[in-house]
C-alpha cells in the first residue's frame, strides 16, 4: 500500500517469478500461531515510572504475535496461509480483516472462537527498546475437527517455533508433503537447554535461534561456534547477531556466510525476529546464494525497527528499492559494503518515492478510504 492506503505496484513483485510451475502448492509458506492485538504507544522519552502517568507521542494498533511473521511474508510477495483462532470481538474482527484484505493473507485454515475475547498486546517503545504487557487466554478447541493440525496444506515452506520437549503433529506432516521446515526457537524456561529436546528439529531445513540460545543449545562460548554445531543437526544454521549482524553454516557444502548488521536509528524493534526470518525464507525459496539471503534478512530487518508495530513495520518491496536507490545516492558510502547488496539491482522495481518513507497509521475505528 502506498501512503494514502492504495495498491502499490512494487508491492506485487513476485519473488519466485520464474520458478512457478502448474503442479506447484498454491501457498508459498504455512504458519500458525497466536494472534495478538497490539497497542504500541512510541515517543515516549524514557520507561514509564510507578506511581506517574507519561504520555506518548505516538500510537498504533495493528495485529501482532504471529501476524507480524505472516505479514513480512506477505509484503515480499509469498502466498502465505496462516492457521489462528480469532476471538469474536471488535479486536478480532480488526485483525482477521486486516490480514485477509489489507495484506492478502489466506485465513482458510484459521477460525473465529465464539465467546472468546482477543489476546492483547500493549507494547511501549523508548530509547531503542520495548516494554510489553500481555493478557490472553488460550483458544478452546474446535466444536468440530477440522484438517489442521493434522493435515497442513501444501506449501513449499512452513515457519514453526520449536518448543523444548514437545512436538508438533504438523511440522512432520508439513515436511513428509515437500515443505521445507524453517524454525526458531524461544527462550528455555526449564533451564535445561538440551538439544535432544527439539524433536522436531529433524524436520527442519533451517534453525535460526539467536546467539545466546545457540550457544546454551551447542555448550559452546562463541555464536560462529555453535552456528558450526548446529550445522551438525540441521542442514542450515543461521545465528543472529543482534548489532553485529548475523552468521550462517551450510552444514551440506560447508559454506558459511557473515553480514554485518546495517546501522538504523531504531525506533521500535518489535517484530524485527520475524520479519529478518521471513527474508530468509524469500531468499532461499528464490534459489538466492546463502550470503545474499542473509544480507537481505539482515536488511529487511533493519528497515522494519524504523517503523513501530511488529506487523506494521514489516517492509515490502517499495520501502527496498527506496532505501537502495537512496544509499547508492549518499556520497562515500563503503563500496564493499554496497556491493555485498549489488544483487537487489536485478531484483527491485524502480523507487518512485524517496526515502525514508512513512505509512499512514491504520488505527480501530478508522475506516479505508473509498
Amino acid at each position: 500500500m502506498d501512503n494514502n492506503g492504495q495498491p502499490d505496484e512494487a508491492t506485487h513483485l513476485d519473488p519466485l517469478d520464474g520458478l512457478r510451475a502448474a503442479d506447484d502448492p498454491c501457498c508459498d509458506v504455512f504458519l500458525t500461531g497466536t494472534v495478538f492485538l497490539d497497542i504500541i504507544f512510541t515517543g515516549l522519552d524514557s520507561a514509564p515510572v510507578r506511581g506517574t502517568e507519561s504520555w506518548a507521542r505516538g500510537m498504533g494498533s495493528s495485529p501482532g504475535g504471529v501476524a507480524n511473521m505472516a505479514t513480512a511474508l506477505a509484503r515480499l510477495g509469498l502466498r502465505t496461509s496462516l492457521a489462528a483462532a480469532f476471538g469474536d470481538d471488535h479486536y478480532g474482527e480488526y485483525c482477521w480483516d486486516a490480514l485477509a484484505d489489507g495484506e492478502g493473507i489466506d485465513l482458510k485454515m484459521s477460525r473465529t472462537v465464539p465467546g472468546w475475547h482477543s489476546p492483547v498486546t500493549v507494547s511501549m517503545a523508548y530509547e531503542g527498546e520495548r516494554t510489553m504487557v500481555s493478557h490472553g487466554h488460550e483458544a478452546p478447541p474446535p466444536a468440530e475437527p477440522g484438517p489442521f493440525p493434522v493435515c497442513p496444506p501444501r506449501a513449499r515452506a512452513a515457519i514453526a517455533a520449536l518448543t523444548p520437549g514437545r512436538t508438533e503433529e504438523w511440522i512432520a506432516s508439513a515436511a513428509r508433503r515437500g515443505a521445507k521446515i524453517f524454525a526458531d526457537v524461544g527462550w528455555d524456561e526449564t533451564g535445561q537447554w538440551d538439544l535432544a529436546g527439539l524433536a522436531d528439529l529433524e524436520h527442519c531445513e533451517a534453525f535460526l535461534p539467536n546467539a545466546e540460545e545457540a550457544m546454551r543449545y551447542t555448550r559452546t562460548d562463541c555464536p560462529r561456534a555453535a552456528a558450526r554445531a548446529l550445522a551438525d543437526k540441521v542442514p542450515v544454521a543461521v545465528v543472529t547477531l543482534g548489532s553485529e549482524g548475523a552468521y550462517a553454516v551450510d552444514g551440506s557444502t560447508g559454506e558459511t556466510a557473515e553480514v554485518p548488521a546495517i546501522a538504523v536509528e531504531a525506533l521500535d524493534p518489535t517484530g524485527a525476529g520475524d520479519v529478518f526470518v521471513a527474508g530468509f525464507v524469500t531468499g532461499t525459496l528464490a534459489g538466492w546464494p546463502l550470503a545474499d539471503r542473509l544480507a537481505f534478512a539482515g536488511l529487511t530487518a533493519a528497515l522494519s525497527v524504523q517503523e513501530f508495530g511488529g506487523s506494521l513495520s514489516a517492509p515490502g518491496w517499495s520501502e527496498i528499492a527506496a532505501w537502495w536507490q537512496q544509499v547508492q545516492a549518499v556520497d562515500g558510502q563503503d563500496p564493499q559494503a554496497l556491493r555485498r547488496y549489488a544483487f537487489l539491482d536485478g531484483l527491485l522495481p524502480t523507487a518512485a518515492r524517496v526515502w525514508p518513507l512513512r505509512r499512514a497509521v491504520p488505527t480501530i475505528g478508522f475506516r479505508r478510504p473509498a
